[in-house]
This record gives C-alpha cells, sequence and structure tokens, in this order.
C-alpha cells in the first residue's frame, strides 16, 4: 500500500481498509529506517494513525499543522513526498528528522524543542483572521509538552481569543521519561471516563428556531450540560479557559480519528482533541521500553540490542560522581526537566528519592527551583542539555546569577551533538553564559578531570556551570590531572613556538596537533584552559608574550567564547605582533551530520588545523 502513496492527495483516495494496512506498511518503513540510521522510534510509531487521519481530513500546504517538538513527523514526512528521501534521516545532506520549511512546503515551521507549537499555531490562526484567508490550522503537542510554561501561556490566550484552531493533544503518557506533575494526574483522570463530550451543534440550530423559547432553552442546556460535566469530568481545564473539549478518542482508530477532526472543522472557536496514543505502537520492544527508544542508534529489529554497544560518557561519569558526592554531603539535591536517565540522574534517584526532583518539561522552572533550594542552604546541581538550557537564560541571570546563589549548573551535550541538528547543537552556551556576571564557568578535558570539577563546584559556594559534551572522553590519555584552582589554567606541555588554549574536549585535540607538530620541528605549548571565566590571564599572557603566536581551539561559537576572551587578554595587555588562529564554529547554526563530517566541514577537524598552522608558521618565519 506505501507503493501508492506520493502525496496526500494519493492518501485520500483510499478506503479505510486500506488506510489500515498502509499503517501497518509505515511503521515497518520506519521500523526499518530507523534500525539502520537510527533516530526517534517510539514517538514516530504512535502517531501513524493521527498522522494519516490528520492528512485525510485536512490540506496541506493550505492548511498548516505545527508540530510541537518535531521529531514525531517521520509519518508526515512519508505522506507528503519524502518516502524515499526518508532512508537519508539524519544523514549529512540528507533528509532531517525535524520539520524544515526548506525540505518541504508541507513543514510549515521548523520545530524541534517543546512546547511552542501552540504558540505558533495562534500566531498563523490569528495572522490568517486578519488576511481573511480561509484555511485550518492545526497544533500537534503532546502531553509531556504542557509542563513547558509556554504551552500554558499560550492556552490561556488561545482560549481567551476565541481564534478559531485546533489542538492535538497526544497524550501517550510519556515525554523522554515518564511523565510527572499535576497536570498529568489530571489528564489521567480525563483518560479514565468515558467519551462524554459530544457535538450539540446541529441540536442546537434546531432548538434556536424556535420562537422566544428556543434561545433562553439552549442557555439553560448548556449551563445543565456544563455542571453535570463538572461532576463527571473534575477540572474541566480546557473548557473553563475558553476551549471546546473533544475526547478522548482512541488515537489508533483511524475512522473516530477522521471523525472527530472533521466535528472540529465545524466549530468556530479553539478545539481541544485529546487523543490516546501508545509510544511504540506496533513494535512489542519498544512499547516496553519506549523511554529507551525514544531516541535510539542503530539497532537490531529483532532484539532491540543497540549494534554498537554504548560505552561510559561524561553523563554517566557526571551522575556516578554526584552520587558519590551526596553520600557525604546531604544539602545535595538533583533537579532534571524530564531527562533523568539522559543526564545520568537514574542512579542518584534510587539511592535518594528524597532529594531528587523531576519537574517535568520545565527548565525555567528547574532553574527558579534551584535557586530557591539554593536561597534555602541546599546545593542543587542541575543538569540540563546545552540547547535546552537556552531557555532558562532568564532565571540563570534574574533567580541566580544576581544573588550569587550556589547552583551548579550542569550543560550537558554541549558542543556538536551531530544527528539533530540546528534545534539541538551545543554550540552557543558558552558564548551567552560568559555575558552574565558572578558566572563561573568551566570545562573538563577528560572524565577525571569533570570528577574534580564536581567536587570544586559542589564547595565553592558559588553559582558555576560545567559544561560537557555527549558520549565519551576522547582516546588521548592524560598524564596527569591537577587539583582545580579557581581561574587556574593547566599547562599540559611546555614550548616556545606556538602557544595552543584550548577547553573541554578539544584539550585532547590540542595535544594531538602539538605531538604532529613537533614531526615539523615545531615546539608547542598547550595550555588547558579549564575556566572560561575567570580566565587565567596571567599564565596566557606569560605564553602569549614568549611565544607571540596564539591558537585557540573551543567547541563552541567563535563569538564570545574562548576566542574572544584570548583576544581581549592581547588586547588588554597590550601584546604586539602576535599572530592568532582561533578554531571555533562560525555565526551561523549547524546542520545535522556526524560530527566528524562538521567539524571537517568547518575547519575543526586536526588535519585542517595542523595544515593551516604550518601555513601560518612558514608565513611567521619569512
Amino acid at each position: 500500500m506505501l507503493e501508492k502513496i506520493n502525496s496526500p492527495k494519493d492518501l485520500k483516495k483510499l478506503t479505510l481498509e486500506e488506510k489500515e494496512i498502509l499503517a501497518e506498511d509505515i511503521r515497518k518503513y520506519i521500523l526499518e529506517i530507523v534500525s539502520k540510521n537510527g533516530g526517534h522510534l517510539a514517538s514516530n510509531l504512535g502517531v501513524v494513525e493521527l498522522t494519516i487521519a490528520l492528512h485525510s481530513v485536512f490540506d496541506v500546504p493550505k492548511d498548516k499543522i505545527v508540530w510541537d517538538v518535531g521529531h514525531q513527523t517521520y509519518v508526515h514526512k512519508i505522506l507528503t513526498g519524502r518516502k524515499e528521501q526518508l532512508k537519508t534521516l539524519r544523514q549529512l545532506n540528507g533528509i532531517a528528522g525535524f520539520p524544515k520549511t526548506n525540505e518541504s512546503e508541507t513543514d510549515c515551521f521548523n520545530t524541534g524543542h517543546s512546547s511552542t507549537s501552540i504558540s505558533v499555531a495562534l500566531g498563523m490562526a490569528r495572522a490568517r483572521d486578519i488576511k481573511k484567508e480561509d484555511n485550518s490550522v492545526i497544533a500537534v503537542i503532546g502531553d509531556g509538552a504542557l509542563t513547558g510554561g509556554m504551552a500554558i501561556e499560550a492556552l490561556n490566550d488561545v482560549g481567551f481569543s476565541k481564534c478559531k484552531m485546533t489542538i492535538i493533544l497526544n497524550d501517550n503518557e510519556m515525554s523522554i521519561s515518564k511523565n510527572v506533575g499535576g497536570l498529568n494526574m489530571f489528564l489521567s483522570k480525563l483518560r479514565t471516563k468515558k467519551l462524554y463530550t459530544k457535538s450539540n451543534i446541529s441540536a442546537k440550530k434546531i432548538i434556536l428556531k424556535i420562537p422566544v423559547f428556543g434561545r433562553p432553552f439552549v442557555r439553560l442546556i448548556q449551563k445543565t450540560k456544563r455542571s453535570i460535566k463538572q461532576l463527571i469530568i473534575p477540572k474541566m481545564f480546557f473548557e473553563d479557559i475558553g476551549m471546546t473539549y473533544l475526547g478522548p478518542v482512541d488515537g489508533h482508530n483511524i475512522q473516530e480519528l477522521e471523525n472527530i477532526l472533521k466535528l472540529s472543522k465545524q466549530v468556530e472557536n479553539p478545539v481541544l482533541i485529546h487523543v490516546l496514543t501508545k509510544k511504540g505502537k506496533g513494535y512489542e520492544i519498544a512499547e516496553k521500553n519506549p523511554d529507551k527508544f525514544h531516541a535510539t542508534s542503530p539497532f537490531y529489529i529483532e532484539t532491540g540490542k543497540a549494534k554498537k554497544e554504548k560505552g561510559k560518557d561524561y553523563s554517566k561519569v557526571f551522575g556516578e560522581k554526584l552520587v558519590e558526592l551526596a553520600k557525604e554531603n546531604n544539602k545535595i539535591v538533583a533537579i532534571t526537566a524530564s531527562m533523568k536517565d539522559g543526564t545520568g540522574l537514574t542512579e542518584f534517584q534510587k539511592q535518594f528519592p528524597k532529594r531528587f526532583f523531576d519537574i517535568g518539561i520545565a527548565e525555567q522552572h528547574a532553574v527558579g527551583l534551584a535557586a530557591g533550594m539554593a536561597k534555602a542552604g541546599m546545593i542543587p546541581v542541575v543538569p540540563i542539555y546545552s540547547s535546552f538550557y537556552q531557555r532558562a537564560y532568564d532565571q540563570v541571570i534574574h533567580d541566580v546569577a544576581i544573588q550569587n546563589l550556589p547552583v551548579i549548573m550542569c550543560v550537558d551535550r554541549a558542543g556538536l551533538v551531530g544527528a539533530d541538528g540546528e534545534t539541538h547543537q551545543g554550540t552557543l552556551d558558552m558564548a551567552f553564559f560568559r555575558l552574565v556576571p558572578n558566572l563561573t564557568i568551566i570545562a573538563p578535558k577528560d572524565f577525571e578531570e569533570l570528577r574534580k570539577m564536581l567536587e570544586f563546584g559542589t564547595s565553592l559556594k558559588k553559582p558555576i556551570v560545567i559544561r560537557y559534551p555527549r558520549g565519551g572522553e576522547s582516546d588521548y590519555k592524560f598524564e596527569k590531572c591537577e587539583k582545580i584552582e579557581l581561574g587556574k589554567s593547566e599547562i599540559l606541555k611546555e614550548g616556545n613556538d606556538i602557544s595552543i588554549i584550548a577547553i573541554g574536549k578539544t584539550v585532547a585535540k590540542a595535544m594531538k596537533i602539538a605531538k604532529k607538530l613537533e614531526e615539523n620541528n615545531i615546539n608547542s605549548e598547550v595550555i588547558n584552559a579549564r575556566f572560561l571565566k575567570p580566565l587565567d590571564t596571567e599564565k596566557i599572557k606569560e605564553s602569549i608574550s614568549k611565544t607571540k603566536f596564539v591558537v585557540t581551539i573551543e567547541d563552541g561559537t567563535i563569538i564570545n567564547g574562548l576566542a574572544t576572551a584570548v583576544d581581549e587578554v592581547i588586547l588588554n595587555s597590550k601584546l604586539e605582533n602576535v599572530k592568532r588562529l582561533n578554531y571555533a564554529y562560525p555565526d551561523t547554526f549547524i546542520k545535522h551530520g556526524t560530527v566528524d563530517e562538521l567539524e571537517k566541514i568547518y575547519g575543526q577537524d586536526i588535519e585542517s588545523i595542523i595544515n593551516e598552522i604550518l601555513k601560518e608558521n612558514q608565513a611567521k618565519q619569512i
């Protein structure tokens, strides 16, 4: 059946039975591709019927479907002419794992972070009304994303606005980790009720035609119905803020989905459709382990086991060390924004359940909560992915830094993350954190240095940012790891020709480059900066004064990172005739591909750096 589908127009020609066959074909196709390429599996298997129903009822690109987070759009891409392209999923120059407007006009908005779709869809609906256009606007959002403050803000505005649009609440009881919080409890109550809310549009039209008594009678019925509904479905939140609530509906029954979607088109005010789906649907291994198969590396379909065994990574090392420190200090608490497993906090939760707080997808709240706990005498540790820390920037400044509170902000997935692309690359954190007064910013060169930095952070009594990359440490083995002292760098190799200053994971790269340069009779001094802020100005100034040739290497943006900090040292110290080579990522958003491929493209690989240093060194000698 899948062979017959090249666009949504082809889909609309199918019978219900053919669509059900198509759903199974799509699941097999996605399973085959993700098992080879990796990607987001469970969420996509869960929305197959929903996506088929959406494209059966609505007409893209005229109608706009905004996908929250966007990692569940593989089915959408298959149905909108990108079936063959999906084979290149997440590969360099291949199809992206998220909606991309430059891929297809049926992708109406780029998304990659949660809780954004309702705001965006409302914006599109309001623009439509101003322009007097006639099209539907639909936001598809997961129940986990409703814990995000932006989604709640948008729901409030939607209800108040009375603007015609449809919100699909895809309720699978999961985000990445199992959902938590009051909203999840509220939805759980809704799930237990029978489909109570039914259309009364036709009945209302008939009754309104009755002379004199028609309108008052409708009002009486509405008031009575609302009272009954409040008893049957407690806390009718969505209705109370101004939306028509439809559901719950079986998210794997195409006919029921199509019927309720068609019904929503008749309602003139905002509609919320509550759809119940199962994450990993159709692949038993993913159904039983939806968190494991949220985002997966290539795996064997028969067993679900990864094709490449995962070794120890920075997140795991962080989690192990935090448990060790928490045993010694009962003031240490851990806070996660629905990323317990991804950030290495699983064991911490088991050992210290009363000191562990999963607050759902709500990074702003996570940092605000940490600030309150720090003010009350605790030592909160908040690991969040680099690209998600962007969401809590105001809280970092206003709630933590201004009051100089001892919050330990662990920036996981710093630097390039690869296949997830622009929305997930962690190249901006050093730049935006460096702007904030009172913050100490450090990055470890290897696992052992991360352990020491965590020890240092828990005793600093000031706000600190510890950034570390995705995956494991380099194959380069360092001979030493000096004690961490505030604002002090570490000289790993002495030399007189070039000063190579690096931070974090790039320190290993710097050591490899220095070794290669020795083969060309160039003696490099390698400095592990350790601290981006406060920078070890004296040691760096002394080295550059000696060599008159400085190379900086970092895994962030060229703007306001290590390169900028070292350039400021040169300028402020009035060092003259200094050659400079700065290796960082340009002022752009980095597309998807493997980290090695992207480093090569942007000239950040060892070979490219060595060739340019040799070229510049020759020019220096001339």
